[in-house]
């Protein structure tokens, strides 16, 4: 397990590499002057123009500069913005609202998902199963953006019962955006859910635990739901390193200052630096978590060994 372990972290310094050249590239092919659109309505001086260039290696050849970026970047510089900002210190200050957005949604994702995935499939072809059914394809085909707005409507204006936007109420600010975050994954998780267990209700060795006389619980806990879960964890690992990245939509709607935020904002305003460091970073957190995702398979399933 431990050389396991070694072995693919070795393989995401090739992976972050590549990503970060990917990112780079098209971030230098964007159409328009960062430095103009820096400037706003009021155009900069040439010499103010020519020193920013110079501070930012604007006029140097792709190649070039994204060898200096990388050279920065190993040396644990991430780069500025064009007003002296380093992302680093913007990474820092967007992260944390981005894993409590984060940390919510999974939070619903997983409880409400598997739950009525689970209830499903012991009622299959219920009012409840049909329920489920419709309800998860409504959530799909419904996008994020208006389900925000109508969750910002109906549960913040008209109800009171969340805060409509910003952060200024601690846990509570990221119930109703993480609610609308998980809509989607937590869709797609009663779905798995649902047809992973009707398919290990179906095998061999639940009709030989019921044969044996063990308890209906003890049957679908211990054994159908755990040989349900590789499914089920291996989208919510890759869900997981997915939503870290930030969701640009909700923060948007909600008007969260997390770090979907934060690369809406510089891929408006050509930030090169502030969108390489954070997809970069966006890399990371999904390489990580499929990871883990890969440790817990042996920990499900102990027939699945690494060594």
């Amino acid at each position: 397990m431990t050389r396991f372990i070694i072995r693919r972290l070795l393989l995401t310094i090739p992976v972050l590499i590549g990503a970060s050249l990917l990112i780079y590239a098209m971030v230098y092919a964007l159409p328009g002057d960062p430095v103009r659109a820096l400037a706003g309505d009021r155009p900069l001086s040439p010499a103010v123009q020519a020193q920013i260039r110079a501070n930012f290696n604007l006029d140097d050849p792709f190649p070039v500069q994204y060898a200096k970026y990388i050279w920065a970047l190993l040396h644990g510089d991430f780069g500025q913005d064009f007003s002296g900002r380093p992302v680093l210190e913007i990474i820092s200050q967007r992260l944390p609202v981005t894993v409590k957005l984060t940390i919510v949604a999974v939070f619903f994702e997983a409880l409400f998902g598997i739950a009525a995935g689970i209830l499903a499939s012991l009622r299959r072809n219920s009012f409840f199963d049909n329920l489920v059914l419709i309800s998860t394809t409504l959530l799909v085909s419904i996008p994020v953006f208006v389900l925000g707005f109508l969750a910002q409507f109906l549960f913040g204006f008209k109800l009171g019962w969340f805060p409509i936007a910003g952060v200024a109420d601690g846990w509570v600010s990221y119930l109703l955006p993480g609610l609308v975050l998980a809509s989607l994954s937590m869709a797609y998780v009663a779905r798995l859910t649902r047809t992973a267990m009707l398919e290990a209700f179906s095998a061999d060795y639940i009709r030989t635990a019921r044969a044996k006389g063990v308890g209906r619980s003890r049957i679908v806990m211990r054994h159908a739901f755990r040989n349900s879960l590789i499914p089920v964890v291996t989208f919510i690992g890759a869900d997981t390193g997915s939503l870290l990245g930030g969701a640009i939509v909700t923060e948007s709607v909600f008007n969260l200052p997390g770090l979907g935020r934060a690369i809406f904002d510089a891929v408006r305003s050509q930030q090169g630096p502030v969108v390489v460091g954070i997809v970069t970073l966006m890399v990371f957190f999904y390489i990580f978590f499929n990871l883990v995702v890969d440790v817990l398979y042996a920990v499900i399933d102990p027939r699945i060994r690494y060594d």
